[in-house]
């Protein structure tokens, strides 16, 4: 049986897999200057969370409820922020870049949880 913890950490390294390939796919496959700065965009996020999303899961034994919250915002948030850019990128219509500052959001979220988690810890040690 797989655990939701081991689910989070496979999910993080998929999405480190996916920002590496699009970032690729931007470098190397677009010619359309604003469909690469959305990718690059997208990509550059995506990886900052699929490394928060794994360091998050990864680090903590008995995390918190806004610690164990976190990893899903970050998930959420990423596919929300890359995933409309990436849409966008390759062609979706420009409406739905009003979904991007909504996974913001979602990832903001999921450091706030990460914060409000840490000043509620009651472990004082290193």
């Amino acid at each position: 049986m797989t655990s939701t913890r081991n689910i989070l950490l496979a999910l993080a390294a998929l999405s480190g897999l996916a920002a590496v390939a699009v970032g690729a796919f931007a470098a190397h496959g677009v010619a359309d200057p604003q469909a690469k700065d959305w990718l690059k965009t997208g990509a550059s996020y995506q990886m900052w969370h699929a490394l928060a999303v794994y360091a998050s899961t990864a680090t903590l034994r008995r995390p918190s409820r806004g610690a164990a919250l976190a990893p899903f915002l970050f998930l959420a948030g990423s596919a929300a922020f890359s995933g409309s850019l990436y849409a966008m990128a390759f062609g979706a219509p420009r409406w739905l870049g009003a979904v991007t500052p909504l996974g913001g959001l979602g990832l903001m979220a999921g450091w706030g949880a990460l914060a409000w988690s840490a000043f509620r810890s009651t472990d004082n040690g290193l």
